[in-house]
């Protein structure tokens, strides 16, 4: 008979990390992290191990814990995951926070988030602000279908999704701020061959020699869809800051900023119109 406590320090050992051996199990069990204080001497029935034990086999082979799950917290949302989506995370929030201090609940605005992947972006600002029209953009249908899925699951149904690349679908559209994670790391980058990069999409995460294609194209598009006054926000990789300032600099943007996430590490720049 395996306990609960010999479960959780055996896949330990395996994985290294005792965080990801306790987020597969409970989600084995369906049950909250509270459970494991009270419940560490319990038995585990054999389907129950056996599920753990296929879980953690494919942890240690290195998928991510959220593909396994299939879900990954971000901002106040519980969302679905799939090898179509990038996996949010938490430094992604940055954009969220930033997105709300310019969108005044009292007021209806236009709000496009480009390259939405699970849709994590979009479905916390319509969360965090009921008034705002939000649309969601992405190129891959897959991500699009998740997306859609995690907005109807959470009752954000009001979200406007569309298929193609950055502003391509929003022809004669305009709006009152435009947020977007992009790609931007290098393509020859060697992070993108380890540890959880190996398993997310690649298009979602590599953008050229200095990983600022992507970005470029957004900067130099955004103007004709940007109301006077209205911001755009990108997310960024920590070297980057000062290569997008100077971006939205040349291409006329005020009031460009960069922002810096809960490590001191530059994460979110943006302009105005």
């Amino acid at each position: 008979m395996v306990d609960v406590r010999g479960a959780l320090a055996a896949a330990t050992r395996r994985l290294g990390e005792r965080i990801d051996a306790e987020a597969l199990l409970l989600h084995v069990l369906d049950k909250p992290r509270s459970w494991l204080v009270a419940h560490d001497t319990d038995v585990l029935d054999d389907q129950i191990r056996a599920a753990f034990e296929a879980m953690v086999a494919r942890r240690e082979a290195g998928e991510p814990v959220a593909y396994i799950t299939g879900r990954r917290g971000f901002w106040s949302l519980e969302l679905e995951v799939t090898p179509a989506t990038l996996i949010p995370r938490p430094e992604t929030e940055l954009v969220v926070e930033l997105a709300l201090e310019r969108l005044p609940p009292d007021r209806p605005a236009r709000v496009v988030d480009l390259g939405t992947g699970s849709g994590a972006i979009a479905l916390a600002i319509a969360k965090e602000r009921p008034r705002a029209a939000v649309t969601a953009v992405d190129l891959s249908a897959d991500a699009l279908a998740v997306a859609r899925g995690n907005a109807r699951r959470l009752g954000l149904e009001r979200v406007r999704f569309l298929h193609g690349t950055w502003m391509t679908p929003l022809s004669g559209e305009r709006f009152e701020l435009i947020v977007s994670n992009p790609p931007y790391i290098e393509a020859a980058d060697p992070h993108l061959g380890q540890g959880d990069l190996r398993f997310e999409p690649a298009t979602a995460l590599a953008s050229g020699a200095d990983g600022l294609d992507a970005i470029r194209e957004i900067v130099a598009a955004a103007p004709a869809h940007l109301e006077a006054g209205g911001w755009l926000l990108l997310e960024h990789g920590w070297d980057q800051g000062a290569a997008v300032r100077a971006l939205l600099d040349q291409a006329g943007y005020a009031e460009v900023f960069t922002a810096t996430d809960l490590e001191g590490r530059d994460r979110v720049s943006g302009g105005r119109r």
